[in-house]
């Protein structure tokens, strides 16, 4: 079985030496770049199953790394590792393009349950070899005015198209197939980013909030509500 290639970027070397000697022991075939400069020279070149990015970097820090990544149409998962643990700067970093971030000190086993995650996602949208000529009914899911197309990964609302992210996609599925249920944020972080242990759920209303902006916000009916203390409901008013 190949392994998997994975970039980390990282120039504290106590840091990047201990989390290359994990990786490798887990079978990933790992880059190490010491700065961004040397980290978007290989993202450019390369294919990578993962990458994981130290904001701090020399040269190129790891949110612009994030946003030339995804500017240059790139798909690999990004993982970024912050010492900066606010909302503020959490936000920023997946309006970069960022799919998780861990905040240090961080624990390795959690860093490993990361990647698999990250590694396994991506591994489930690899494209279709032979394009259907046009999708099956079955490959479409619809709610109230909404309409998201399995095989094209398109979504519409009331006939508008709305561009959504992997991430948002995924989590649009989710509501989709459980509409009018009370998803808890533990139940959303199970189920599209394919945790299954405790952490710290604030990534899921950061991208509720991205979803609601893109769905909701320009229509007058709104779908995705906050039940207080209890997670999520799609349905309309």
């Amino acid at each position: 079985m190949e392994r998997q290639r994975i970039l980390l970027a990282e120039d504290d070397i106590t840091i990047a030496d201990l989390v290359k000697r994990t990786l490798e022991e887990e079978e990933y075939e790992v880059t190490l770049a010491p700065d961004g400069a040397t980290a978007w020279d290989y993202l450019e070149r390369f294919d990578y199953a993962a990458a994981v990015l130290d904001i701090m970097l020399p040269h190129i820090n790891g949110l612009e790394l994030c946003k030339r990544t995804r500017t240059a149409g790139k798909p690999v998962p990004i993982l970024l590792l912050t010492a900066l643990g606010t909302t503020d700067n959490i936000v920023m970093g997946l309006d970069m393009g960022a799919d998780d971030y861990l905040t240090k000190p961080f624990k390795i086993a959690e860093l490993l349950a990361r990647l698999r995650s990250l590694t396994r996602r991506n591994a489930g949208q690899l494209p279709v070899a032979a394009p259907k000529q046009e999708a099956m009914p079955e490959n479409l899911l619809t709610q109230y005015s909404v309409v998201l197309n399995m095989d094209e990964k398109t979504v519409q609302r009331e006939g508008v198209a709305i561009e959504l992210t992997a991430t948002e996609f995924r989590l649009l599925e989710y509501f989709l197939k459980n509409p009018r249920r009370v998803l808890s944020r533990m139940d959303i972080l199970e189920q599209v980013w394919g945790y299954d242990f405790a952490m710290n759920t604030k990534v899921v209303d950061v991208y509720v909030n991205y979803l609601r902006k893109k769905l909701d916000t320009p229509f007058e009916q709104k779908l995705i509500h906050t039940i207080i203390g209890m997670g999520y409901i799609f349905k309309e008013q």
